[in-house]
């Protein structure tokens, strides 16, 4: 009975990593004191070493000859790439001044959301699911994660407001280079003598991947309950930001399907771009968003946004993915 509850959750994108997140949550909420400054657990190094390990498992996973064999599909790249980091942060740019109901403090996580690059493992599995093009999947998802790193920071200082944020674009640039290209760089180097190594282990990566992202969002809810941050906002607010990044994924999806059928794509091609140019990745949003806000109550304030969308995109993924997959199974 249970095993077969586990698997219907997962069908539709409820696992035990978005369980997780809610458990971490609560449990900010019911202790902070364990995860705030105050805390006598050392979680700046403990952090630090994590996103090191997850980026650098990150590199060891990628295939030199995969990527470079998937430039060829220019057209598909060129539309998730600009999905990503230009049409959805234009988007958000153009309709966050008639959401007047949205506080300040969440249009700038929604404006954080906007530029984030898409995420990778949901992409691939999500394409898989539905049959598309899956190489493409891989080459986006994985040049959208490096993309990042250089666009994020450099959108964040174009689209808000000076003083919401104090960041200076070359300072981050070389603190993310440090925490996620250096470790990406070393492991794809690794790649080679490392991966025929762990490959039967591989799929073990993603609990450090989730664990790594589970300490972060404990330890920045924590201390934004310590400082009430939260106190001002009733349980409507989430409900309006929840509606609004529903919307924005329906429109971003929207925007890209049309797109797709002026290009002329084939069905394996629409069903990339549509699920790699739809998601936001919320191991960079939460990585990236520790060093733009480095105050924790902030950044607890900004992954709220970002954190629904994520719930959002892998429920409403999940369930399109397998309506794809199933009407291709059909024909």
């Amino acid at each position: 009975m249970i095993t077969k509850l586990a698997r219907t959750l997962n069908k539709v994108g409820i696992n035990g990593f978005l369980l997780g997140l809610f458990a971490a949550i609560l449990f900010a909420w019911l202790f902070p004191q364990f995860g705030s400054r105050t805390s006598s657990i050392p979680w700046k190094p403990i952090i630090n070493v994590g996103i090191a390990l997850v980026f650098f498992f990150y590199g060891v996973k990628l295939n030199p000859v995969q990527l470079k064999a998937g430039l060829k599909n220019w057209r598909l790249h060129m539309l998730i790439q600009l999905s990503t980091f230009v049409i959805f942060p234009v988007l958000v740019f153009l309709i966050l001044p008639f959401l007047p109901w949205i506080d300040k403090d969440f249009q700038l996580g929604i404006s954080y959301l906007s530029v984030l690059p898409s995420t990778v493992s949901a992409s691939v599995v999500m394409v898989s699911i539905a049959e598309g093009n899956i190489p493409g999947a891989i080459f986006n998802a994985s040049i959208s994660s490096l993309l990042g790193v250089v666009v994020t920071p450099l959108w964040m200082g174009l689209l808000v407001d000076s003083a919401a944020i104090q960041m200076e674009f070359l300072p981050t640039l070389g603190e993310l280079s440090v925490k996620v290209l250096l470790p990406v760089a070393l492991g794809v180097m690794a790649h080679r003598w490392l991966f025929p190594r762990i490959a039967k282990h591989i799929a073990m990566i993603k609990y450090l991947d989730q664990t790594v992202i589970m300490i972060i969002v404990f330890t920045s809810f924590a201390q934004s309950f310590a400082q009430q941050v939260f106190l001002p906002y009733s349980y409507t607010v989430l409900v309006e930001v929840a509606l609004t990044m529903l919307s924005l994924f329906f429109l971003i999806w929207i925007i890209i399907a049309g797109v797709c059928r002026m290009l002329g794509f084939r069905r394996d091609d629409r069903i990339t771009a549509l699920f790699c140019g739809s998601k936001k990745s919320l191991v960079q949003g939460v990585v990236i968003g520790k060093v733009i806000f480095p105050d924790p109550a902030v950044l607890g304030l900004v992954l709220l946004p970002v954190m629904l969308y994520h719930i959002q995109q892998l429920i409403i993924g999940s369930m399109i993915a397998s309506k794809f997959g199933r009407l291709q199974n059909q024909t």
